[in-house]
C-alpha cells in the first residue's frame, strides 16, 4: 500500500509522528510504524497470559479469603457496596451489574466463572487501589509470594498501573516507540522487566514458561534497518 493510502486509512495524524522520526521520509515512516505494529503484536501473547494469570490468582485468592467460590457475586453487594467506595462510582460493582446483564441476555443464567472472564483489567488492578484494598484486608499481596519483604502494595499497583497504561496503547494501536518525542524502546523494555518482575514474584515457573513466547527483541532488532 502507498503511503497515501496509509495516511487515509491509518490516519494523518497518526502517521505524523512517525514521519518526522525518520526525518519527513516516508518510506522510512512506514517501516518505523510497521515495526511499532510488530513489536505490539509480539506483546499479545505475554499480556495475555499476565493478565490471565494475574485475573485467576486474585480469584482464587479471594475465594479461599471469602470461603466462597462465588465471591464475585456475593461480594457486588457487601464489599463492593461499601459506603468508603462513594469516591469511586462503585466501579467494581457496577461492573459486575454490567457483566450480569450481558451473560443473563447471553447465556440465560449467571456463574461466577462467566462474571470473572467478563471483566477487564482494570477490575482486578482497581482491587490493589487502597480502598478496595483495606476492604479486604490487604489479602491479595498472597499473590506474589516469592516477593521481596519490602514489596508492599503502593509497590505492586503503580507497576500494574504502569503495565494497564501500556496494555491499553497496544490494545489501541498507539505508537509504544518513542519516549517523550525521541525515538526509542525505553517503555517497552521497562513494562517488559516490571511484567516479568511480578511473574517472578508469582511464581518463577510462570515467567520461565512465558518467556518461551517473548519474540519483542526480535522484533525491536527490525529498527536497525531504518
Amino acid at each position: 500500500m502507498n503511503y497515501t493510502k496509509l495516511e487515509y486509512f491509518i490516519s494523518r495524524p497518526r502517521l505524523d509522528k512517525f514521519r518526522i522520526a525518520t526525518g519527513n521520509s516516508v518510506v522510512k515512516a512506514e517501516q518505523l510504524y510497521h515495526i511499532n505494529l510488530r513489536v505490539s503484536r509480539s506483546f499479545y501473547p505475554i499480556l495475555h497470559m499476565f493478565e490471565l494469570a494475574l485475573r485467576n490468582s486474585i480469584n482464587e485468592n479471594l475465594a479461599l479469603y471469602f470461603s466462597n467460590p462465588q465471591w464475585i457475586i456475593h461480594e457486588k453487594d457487601r464489599f463492593m457496596s461499601a459506603p468508603s467506595l462513594g469516591a469511586s462510582g462503585y466501579y467494581l460493582k457496577r461492573s459486575v451489574e454490567d457483566a450480569e446483564s450481558f451473560v443473563t441476555g447471553k447465556y440465560g443464567s449467571v456463574s461466577a466463572g462467566r462474571i470473572i472472564s467478563c471483566q477487564h483489567f482494570g477490575f482486578w488492578t482497581r482491587l490493589f487501589d487502597l480502598l478496595h484494598w483495606r476492604l479486604i484486608n490487604g489479602n491479595l499481596i498472597r499473590c506474589f509470594p516469592a516477593r521481596p519483604r519490602d514489596v508492599n502494595r503502593r509497590v505492586v499497583s503503580s507497576m500494574l498501573n504502569r503495565i494497564r497504561g501500556f496494555r491499553n496503547r497496544v490494545y489501541h494501536n498507539e505508537p509504544i516507540c518513542f519516549s517523550g518525542s525521541h525515538l526509542n524502546f525505553d517503555m517497552v523494555h521497562s513494562i517488559r522487566e516490571e511484567i516479568y518482575t511480578i511473574l517472578r514474584w508469582m511464581d518463577e515457573d510462570l515467567a520461565i514458561y512465558i518467556q518461551h513466547f517473548d519474540d519483542i527483541d526480535a522484533e525491536i532488532a527490525r529498527i536497525q534497518d531504518l
